[in-house]
Order: structure tokens, then C-alpha cells, then sequence
């Protein structure tokens, strides 16, 4: 008897906080340092989901170890939520599949909210390799196999993800050239040292414009609505293929379900925001929502199979 009232007393107590929450200001942890994309994003939707929630939103960096750090750091805070993450695949699938050291699990330690945003890459060329678009690019790969080169920001970066996947696909071999950061990678290709780079509109769309760069197609399944021009990959040639780059909500596993569900509204409703359409769109991105948090961690599970498959069958070195 003392244990059913006691359980009464529990469920009525978590119901009673999901109801009231949030009563106090809401940190939101960055993986990275002031000005970077995850940095950008939170501080852009932290008026919006302000206003959505009834209270401030603190953004709190802490940067390091390719925002490892950070996610190591969530899941010890409060299940309150309180404390929230923003985080891409980078973070939460590519950091656990390559690095065995990091100290969280994605899938345990972590609930899912909402996706936030999506920014497809562009697959761009120096304008002295004769192709003008995918088909051509996969045809004159495969004339002479290992001769095409590719520039990214890294190892193990999504860029390389990318065109790995893209290799993969198409039965293509390229070879990857690596920079230590997206600017390098792109300043090879208009240099002519490489031939093909996998990188952020933001980086190639003004050469392409200027015709310093030749773009051939965004990475998603379709078009972008904020890259005006190329074609997605399945009207391009290659079907089956679609990345972009998303960042997502997560707070600490065991967070009450009505407080997740909370966070997701509200998420929803200040990805509506005009302002924050327009800042995000400067930078090639789409404010997204999921349709749920169980779809999101659906979607999450899916993109962990693909970047994993990725790895396993190309036996690409993420180090």
C-alpha cells in the first residue's frame, strides 16, 4: 500500500513540474567556440524559442575535442530540462563510430527533441575539369580509376562522409585530399592542386557565381530552396544518395516525456520565426522540425546505419 501511494505521489509530482516548466532560464550547451555554425544557430533561436517558452535561454559554449567535451557533459547535468544540447551528426554518430575513447553513447545517454536545421553541401569543380555535371563527373572518374581527386576539411569530417558515400554510389575511386579546414579545402580546388571538393554553400556559391568554381549539384535528394541552380543528386544521376549537414535538440536520458514534449513545441514554433528564417538562410540553411522527438530519434538511428555502412564497406580512414 505504501509503495502505490508513493508511486502516486511520484507521477503526480512529474506532472505537476511538466505542467509548470519551465519556471527558471534554460541552458543551451554549444560543442564550440562564439561564431561557429552551432554557435550561430543557438543564438539565433534563442529569442524565438524565448518567447515560445517564457524563459531565457542561456547559451553556454564549451568547446573542445570536436564538442566530445560537451557531450560528455550534458548527460551528467539534471533530467529537469534545464539543460539542452545542440549537436550535429558530427557529435553524436561520427565522434562515437571513429573515436572509441569518447565517454557518451548517443543512443543511452541522450533523449532526442527535434532536429533544427539542414544545409545541404555542394559538390563543386575547378572549371578546367571537362565536366559540367554528376554524370559527366562519375564518367570521367571512372576513365581512370584513382586519378580524380577530391579536397575536404578533414578526416572524418562530413564533407569526407560525403563524398565517400558519393564514391560509393556511384562505383567511382577518387582519392582524398585533406585539408584542416573547409577554407583550405576550397582554395585547393580554385588552385587547381585538386580537382573536386564536397563543401558548405556559404564557402563555394560565390565562386560558382563568379565562375571562379563550377557547381554541379547539392547533396540532398532534391533541390535546395536556398541554393538557386544545381540539381539535386536523384535528378543529377545518382539515386539513393541524400546528406546535408543537420543540427538537433537533446537533453539528458531520463528527462520526463511532457518536458521533452514541451521543448519540441516550442522548438517548432520558433523555427516559424521570419528573423531567424532569413539569418539562417545567409548561411545556406533551413530552419527544419521534425515531426516528432520519436521521429527524430527514428531519423537518428537511420542516419547512424548510413554513416556506419559508409565506413564498414568503403573502408575509408576517419583518423
Amino acid at each position: 500500500m505504501r509503495v502505490a501511494v508513493t508511486l502516486i505521489v511520484l507521477v503526480a509530482a512529474c506532472a505537476a513540474s511538466a505542467q509548470t516548466y519551465p519556471t527558471k532560464p534554460i541552458r543551451l550547451v554549444v560543442g564550440f567556440a562564439p561564431g561557429g555554425a552551432a554557435d550561430i544557430i543557438s543564438r539565433a533561436m534563442s529569442d524565438p524559442l524565448t518567447r515560445a517558452l517564457g524563459q531565457g535561454i542561456i547559451v553556454d559554449n564549451k568547446p573542445g575535442a570536436g564538442s566530445s567535451l560537451a557531450a560528455e557533459f550534458v548527460p551528467r547535468a539534471a533530467p529537469d530540462g534545464y539543460t539542452i544540447m545542440i549537436a550535429s551528426q558530427s557529435g553524436m554518430i561520427v565522434n562515437p563510430l571513429i573515436n572509441k575513447s569518447v565517454a557518451y553513447d548517443t543512443q543511452r545517454d541522450f533523449v532526442a527533441i527535434t532536429q533544427v536545421t539542414s544545409s545541404p553541401l555542394v559538390v563543386a569543380v575547378n572549371p578546367s575539369l571537362p565536366v559540367s555535371t554528376i554524370r559527366e563527373l562519375i564518367a570521367e572518374a571512372k576513365k581512370a580509376p584513382g586519378k580524380l581527386n577530391f579536397a575536404t576539411s578533414g578526416n572524418g569530417s562530413l564533407p569526407h562522409l560525403a563524398a565517400a558515400l558519393f564514391d560509393a554510389l556511384a562505383g567511382i575511386e577518387m582519392v582524398h585530399v585533406p585539408y584542416k579546414s573547409g577554407g583550405l579545402s576550397v582554395q585547393s580546388v580554385l588552385a587547381g592542386d585538386t580537382q573536386v571538393t564536397f563543401a558548405t554553400s556559404p564557402s563555394v556559391m560565390p565562386l560558382v557565381q563568379a565562375g571562379r568554381l563550377r557547381g554541379l549539384a547539392v547533396t540532398t535528394r532534391a533541390r535546395s530552396p536556398l541554393i538557386a541552380g544545381l540539381p539535386g543528386m536523384e535528378e543529377a544521376g545518382l539515386a539513393n544518395y541524400n546528406l546535408s549537414i543537420w543540427y538537433g535538440f537533446f537533453a539528458p536520458a531520463g528527462t520526463p516525456r511532457d518536458i521533452v514534449k514541451r521543448l519540441f513545441d516550442a522548438t517548432v514554433q520558433a523555427l516559424q520565426d521570419a528573423r531567424l528564417k532569413e539569418v539562417l538562410a545567409r548561411d545556406g540553411t533551413e530552419a527544419v522540425s521534425s515531426r516528432s522527438p520519436e521521429d527524430f530519434a527514428a531519423f537518428l538511428r537511420g542516419d547512424a546505419g548510413v554513416i556506419a555502412r559508409v565506413i564498414r564497406e568503403t573502408g575509408a580512414r576517419f583518423d
